[in-house]
């Protein structure tokens, strides 16, 4: 098995890199799917997160209204820190299930786990390479408010609630330049599949 870990910060263009390996035949493992799995209905996770935040933040269904707790939690470094110390163990021992399933699988799988906080969660994963995807910030604002609706300042502070750009790059084996066309960031993206997927 052949772990690369993808991360970037929010609107980096780590969604494009990943379905291109994903075309290339790596298996994906996105942590924000698995992040929403581990806070379910009914998971120990949800029930830890309305305990230490309030019942408030749960719908008619009693599924998580992210947006609410979105607003409790982004530029609020204590609160997010706490929501973390929930969320986090819980999406790690889902990822070892997930891990340990396509290995079983196929012992050869090149497999991308795509973890937009991988800096910020600490996840001691064996990975082969870690592979990042950078953007200049005001392209990663403008898309967060074309793409996503957001205004500017929600959008600069969602970034600022990330770690810096700076500790990204400092764990990254590779960097894919995703501030340009897409043509571009697709190359990018090829050429390093010629490498490792072969």
């Amino acid at each position: 098995m052949y772990l690369i870990g993808l991360t970037g910060g929010i609107a980096s263009g780590k969604s494009t890199v990943a379905r291109r390996l994903a075309e290339h035949g790596a298996i994906i493992i996105d942590a924000d799917v698995v992040s929403r799995e581990v806070v379910a209905p009914g998971t120990p996770a949800l029930a830890a997160i309305a305990a230490q935040f309030g019942l408030g933040l749960l719908d008619a269904n009693g599924a998580l209204d992210r947006s609410k707790l979105g607003a409790i939690v982004f530029g609020n470094s204590e609160q997010l820190e706490e929501l973390n110390a929930i969320v986090h163990p819980a999406v790690k021992a889902r990822t070892a299930e997930l891990l340990a399933g396509a290995k079983a699988e196929n012992p050869d799988a090149v497999i991308v786990y795509d973890v937009p906080l991988l800096v910020e969660a600490d996840v001691a994963h064996n990975y082969a390479e870690i592979v990042v995807t950078s953007a200049p910030e005001d392209i990663r604002v403008q898309r967060m408010i074309e793409l996503r609706g957001m205004t500017d300042e929600a959008a600069r502070a969602r970034i600022r609630a990330q770690a810096p750009e700076s500790k990204r790059l400092a764990i990254a084996d590779v960097v894919i330049d995703t501030g340009g066309e897409l043509q571009h960031t697709l190359d990018q993206v090829d050429a390093f599949w010629a490498r490792v997927g072969s």
